[in-house]
């Protein structure tokens, strides 16, 4: 996974918030056993927290990390990307955006743009106030994603995934799908008021991954507006295999199975490992939104 060295960031798609004090008052996640069920009931993926309906009946602690605001300090320019975890997770940002901007109003549509938040320990929301405990997530309440940069290590040591930059490039592109859908009215169609494999919530999960995947097959391809030239420049084949990797790793059944034994897809709100491979390669082999109906299936 290589960025145009010499293209600009748009820092302004990314607010970084690491280190700063949030108030007190009780976080909707805390840590512990309580924040262990909510990273299993959560999925990881697009679930915001005042979704999981669960209170740590303590404040978190706050962090103090030197880090706060670094992103706007240090990435600049593409190279940055291909060199710091952060500035790369900001390219993908950029590049996804540059993406979705061009292809709504193509359909007809329009983009808004929506900023994706660092933050460390805790961050408060317009869906409530999150620990890192829930994992990336968007909110629809600000239309914001919000994401603790460690759970990235978590991918690997807790949930068994490769890793690799493309890892996180997937679960960015995850969560501006959810953004889409909500551009688009069908993050709506997630409170259909069933459970399981087979309910609304697992549907719009599946299709945030088949636009992760859209965007990837067109993300060599799309021209930034800064340069002209596409942002991101390569995508290997094991790029990709890192991503399907990430998938599976965060499948419904795989969590399951990892922290409780057993799998009970009458309480998957995410999709099967399968199910989120094959829907992220749906949209990466075609490139095409339309063919991203999980609902029609």
């Amino acid at each position: 996974m290589q960025f145009d060295d010499d293209a600009d960031l748009d820092t302004s798609e990314v607010k970084d918030v690491r280190g700063s004090r949030v108030p007190g008052g009780r976080a909707t996640i805390g840590g512990g056993l309580v924040g262990i069920v909510a990273l299993v009931l959560g999925l990881l993926f697009g679930v915001g927290p005042d979704q999981l309906g669960l209170s740590s009946g303590d404040s978190a602690p706050a962090t103090s990390v030197s880090a706060q605001g670094q992103v706007q300090a240090s990435c600049r320019k593409g190279r940055d990307a291909n060199t710091k975890e952060d500035c790369r997770v900001l390219a993908v940002v950029n590049s996804v955006q540059d993406y979705w901007s061009r292809e709504l109003p193509r359909r007809g549509g329009s983009y808004t743009s929506a900023q994706t938040v660092f933050f460390t320990g805790r961050v408060p929301t317009a869906c409530g106030t999150a620990t890192s405990a829930v994992g990336p997530f968007y909110c629809p309440g600000d239309r914001h994603v919000y994401l603790d940069l460690g759970f990235f290590d978590d991918l690997r040591t807790k949930f068994g995934a490769t890793g690799g930059p493309f890892a996180q490039a997937y679960v960015v592109a995850h969560e501006y799908g959810h953004h889409v859908q909500i551009l688009t009215g069908t993050l709506a169609r997630s409170q259909d008021g069933r459970q399981g494999a087979d309910s609304g919530s697992v549907k719009v999960e599946l299709q945030a991954d088949c636009y992760a995947g859209v965007w990837a097959h067109h993300a060599t391809t799309t021209p930034d507006p800064r340069t002209g030239r596409p942002l991101l420049t390569r995508l290997s084949d094991q790029d990709i295999r890192d991503g399907l990797d990430a998938a599976a790793a965060v499948g419904d059944d795989r969590i399951q199975e990892r922290f409780q034994g057993r799998v009970t897809p009458e309480s998957w709100t995410h999709g099967s490992a399968q199910q989120r491979q094959q829907w992220f390669r749906t949209g990466f082999g075609t490139g095409d939104t339309a063919r991203c109906d999980t609902f029609a299936r």
